[in-house]
């Protein structure tokens, strides 16, 4: 049996790479970016007329003239136009190209206009104010969006703004997810008392859902050369297998010795921590094989606390650990490093985490109540309110 530690360091020190591919850059929230986004024009691209009003020479205004001629209206989009009159002023609207010989704009709420003339009804102005100016914002090939970048619709924005309909992400990984076990049956189905209905398994693919990862499921019974053979054909067609159950010591647990007669290459069988300490990981050449303990908050937090690490660095990214302050003492016998599940709390903007009781690993409905697993050391038995230690968020809070 290895530690946390050691099992996480071993399952980032075996990723895999996916490959790119080019998708419409409206299906790319959630993907991660595997190309340099390069503004392909100043930005904005001339110097923008950020409030509806009237362009003027601010010279003019400086040396005391307030009643300023109407020269033309200079529209959103249309090609830019000259002030041929210093005297004069052009009306303009929001978005368009501020007019040749002008400098500043004066929004319409601060400017009185009667037959034909526009006067200024305002005292102080600025000279350039409400003008975005050419090239504030970056230069043409500029860096706008970095490579390994999680996109989301703030970068959707960039890529539409710099045509790029089509943009190069990461490729996600082929996954199949399988139960097994004869004691379930399927979601709709009324089971027998000694049975229970489906659920890890479509918990793991809301999972990977969150990962914007798509994946197949399948449930097969407690048949050691029936489970042989339907994983043999998965090893070959997925780059990774996630399994819920059949990886204790069971009578009926044959996955480690399937994986084994298969060539799966064991990792590591059995982690000191507490839910989940049946956890194995192999590998196959093209395939990775995380098997789960059956308990649905094993399955649940092994999921996040490997999988989820072991994905993100496969595609090139990185997430900053998250903490949170103990809401009151705690007490557990050392030796495995512990994830309890907690309530997470903003007071005074600090994340304080407060412990829920639940029934065990068995108590999927004790996730309902709850928002992230507080992860303890394997050294201390006492922890106490105000320590700080590191979460697994799974909710938004």
């Amino acid at each position: 049996m290895i530690s946390v530690e050691k099992a996480l360091q071993i399952v980032l020190n075996s990723t895999q790479r996916f490959g790119v591919e080019e998708i419409p850059f409206l299906k790319s929230v959630g993907r991660v970016l595997k190309e340099e986004v390069l503004a392909d024009r100043d930005f904005p691209p001339f110097n923008r007329v950020a409030m509806d009003g009237i362009a003027i020479d601010f010279f003019q205004f400086k040396k005391g003239q307030r009643a300023f001629t109407i020269a033309g209206i200079q529209a959103a989009g249309s090609v830019q136009i000259t002030l041929q009159n210093p005297l004069g002023c052009m009306e303009v609207m929001t978005g368009a190209v501020l007019p040749n010989n002008t400098n500043t704009v004066i929004r319409y709420e601060d400017v009185m206009l009667e037959n034909g003339i526009a006067t200024i009804t305002i005292e102080a102005i600025v000279e350039g104010q409400n003008v975005h100016a050419r090239s504030k914002d970056g230069r043409c090939g500029d860096l706008l969006i970095h490579k390994n970048t999680v996109l989301s619709a703030a970068e959707i924005g960039v890529l539409a703004t710099v045509g790029k309909s089509f943009v190069k992400v990461a490729k996600q990984p082929k996954v199949m997810i399988v139960s097994t076990g004869d004691e379930l049956v399927g979601v709709a189905e009324i089971p027998l008392e000694h049975q229970i209905r489906r659920s890890n398994v479509f918990t793991l693919v809301s999972l990977l859902e969150r990962l914007h990862i798509s994946s197949k499921t399948a449930h097969i019974t407690d048949d050691k050369s029936i489970l042989k053979s339907k994983i043999k054909s998965y090893l070959k067609a997925y780059d990774v297998l996630l399994f819920s159950g059949a990886v204790s010591k069971g009578k009926y647990d044959f996955l480690p010795e399937v994986f084994e007669e298969l060539g799966v290459e064991k990792l590591f069988h059995k982690v000191a921590q507490r839910p989940g300490k049946p956890f194995f990981y192999g590998q196959t050449n093209t395939c990775s094989v995380f098997g789960f303990p059956g308990n649905p908050i094993s399955t649940f937090v092994n999921c996040l606390v490997y999988f989820y690490p072991w994905y993100q660095k496969s595609v090139g990214f990185e997430v900053e650990e998250e903490t949170a302050v103990l809401g009151e003492d705690v007490h557990f016998r050392p030796n495995l490093t512990y994830f309890l599940q907690v309530k997470l709390e903003n007071k005074k903007g600090r994340i304080v985490a407060s412990p829920i009781s639940g029934n065990g690993s068995g108590d999927l409905a004790s996730l309902v109540n709850t928002d992230a697993f507080i992860q303890f050391p394997d050294d201390k038995s006492e922890l106490k309110k105000g320590e700080i230690f590191k979460i697994i968020r799974y909710r938004k809070f």
